[in-house]
């Protein structure tokens, strides 16, 4: 099984990425750190859309896009910037749109990875529960639940730090939510190995 990790977080060993490597403890992994990455942004030519590749000079996003295209299960993991996703990460995707979905002869969205699993993970300063109400990580999850689900993914689970403005450690309930994905990606790479 080939899991890849998408880590949009800039911060080195920040709580996205303490709970990016929490949910992938003990599993083999692609971990991915989206802002060391090095790719020109999308400049929205919509080529890709009909040869299937991007037109760019090659570049890490074409990396990224092979390795979405290979993985089985991707784990996304980012900070909440303004009730989304980091603009790195973002980037990335709009970069790799084309190893994500196609479209029909008449534009409906086409999924190129269906059957494949994804987790998101996403950490912001807010408060619990203020970072619900305000849509703050909600407002995350929402976009990359988004590109994932026209994209084919079926998500089976999220994980939301909330206060990390307070608090920057993972308190009892965050590890113990961790744990239940790890063992997710554990039943799955099981569940594999066995067929």
């Amino acid at each position: 099984m080939k899991v890849l990790v998408l880590n949009g977080s800039p911060r080195k060993n920040g709580v996205i990425e303490k709970v990016l490597r929490k949910i992938t403890d003990g599993t083999d992994c692609d971990f991915v750190d989206v802002h060391q990455l090095n790719f020109d942004w999308c400049h929205g030519c919509m080529a890709c859309r009909s040869k299937g590749n991007c037109i760019l000079e090659k570049d890490d996003a074409h990396v990224i896009a092979e390795k979405i295209k290979d993985a089985d299960v991707v784990v996304i993991g980012s900070p909440c910037y303004w009730a989304n996703m980091s603009g790195k990460l973002k980037m990335l995707f709009d970069r790799i749109v084309y190893a994500m979905m196609s479209e029909s002869k008449r534009g409906i969205p086409v999924p190129l990875n269906k059957g494949k699993k994804c987790i998101i993970a996403t950490a912001c300063t807010t408060p619990y529960p203020f970072n619900l109400l305000a849509k703050q990580s909600s407002g995350v999850v929402r976009e990359i639940r988004e590109i994932t689900k026209y994209a084919g993914f079926k998500c089976i689970g999220v994980i939301q730090k909330a206060g990390t403005k307070k608090s920057r450690e993972l308190t009892k309930r965050e590890i113990a939510r961790c744990n239940r994905l790890n063992r997710k990606l554990k039943k799955i790479e099981f569940q594999r190995n066995i067929k």
